[in-house]
């Protein structure tokens, strides 16, 4: 299985799936902190997280299947949302919650 049908399967079989530098529990980086934190907000508790540090090929590879240049990247129902600077547009004008809670 190459890079891409594993981010495939990942997006496809998990509603939430937050591609990160870290894990929810220790993250290692200020944007993914605050994306973990945003999804804590919006009631969300499950989830996949990828830490796209434990391999350079998904690191890589989620910035090409999205077509986004940085980490974080959410995933919602396998329909990209965005990193972590459009997720706390989306908290902050309640449209997140209301994507999160489909």
């Amino acid at each position: 299985m190459d890079v891409t049908d594993s981010i495939e399967e990942q997006v496809a079989t998990h509603p939430i799936v937050l591609y990160m530098k870290g894990t929810p529990q220790q993250p290692l980086c200020g944007f993914s902190a605050h994306a973990v934190q945003i999804l804590g907000a919006c009631g969300v508790e499950d989830f996949l997280a990828v830490n796209v540090l434990d391999d350079p090929e998904i690191r890589q590879g989620i910035k090409d299947y999205s077509n986004w240049p940085t980490i974080p990247q959410l995933y919602v129902n396998g329909e990209f949302v965005g990193g972590a600077d459009i997720m706390n547009e989306m908290f902050q004008n309640g449209e997140l919650k209301q994507l999160l809670e489909k």
